[in-house]
């Protein structure tokens, strides 16, 4: 099962901010190959995904875009939304058909200002999943640079 802080999202709020936040999704599918997002352009929009999977990529001039990190089941896909000036980081591609809720940034952004409470639980969780994967983001980097790795066993 999968641990990490998006997979919690949904268990994590008391039942009636999961409930109106799930009134906000609606169910989409890609096939394997859609571009979701693209770096630099607006976020407007998240997923929790459901199925498939993802792989989040940047832009390296000159060359194919760097895949950084791929997401799957439970995960969050998307958090540029969340933080002025709701721009993308990076970009998105299905490797997969992917099913997943997608929720409406305007609208969860809404929701979280009318109700403050609901919007600390929303940034926290998003929060967690930053750390999360800047955590793994480094880690990765020291296996590829550092002299002895990071010493992650895995």
């Amino acid at each position: 099962m999968n641990t990490s802080p998006s997979s919690t999202m949904l268990r994590v709020l008391p039942a009636e901010d999961r409930d109106r936040l799930m009134q906000l999704a609606q169910e989409v599918s890609f096939p394997k190959g859609a571009r979701l997002f693209e770096e630099g352009r607006l976020a407007d929009r998240f997923w929790i995904i459901r199925t498939g999977t993802v792989a989040l990529d940047m832009h390296v001039p000159g060359c194919r875009a760097a895949v950084i990190e791929t997401l799957g089941h439970n995960e969050l896909l998307g958090w540029s939304w969340l933080f002025a000036p709701h721009i993308w980081h990076l970009g998105a591609e299905t490797t997969s058909p992917m099913r997943a809720y997608e929720f409406d940034a305007a609208a969860v952004r809404t929701l979280c200002r009318a109700d403050p409470s609901l919007g600390m639980l929303v940034t926290q969780w998003v929060g967690d999943v930053l750390a999360h994967r800047l955590r793994s983001a480094r880690t990765r980097l020291l296996d590829l640079y550092a002299p002895y790795g990071s010493g992650d066993p895995r």
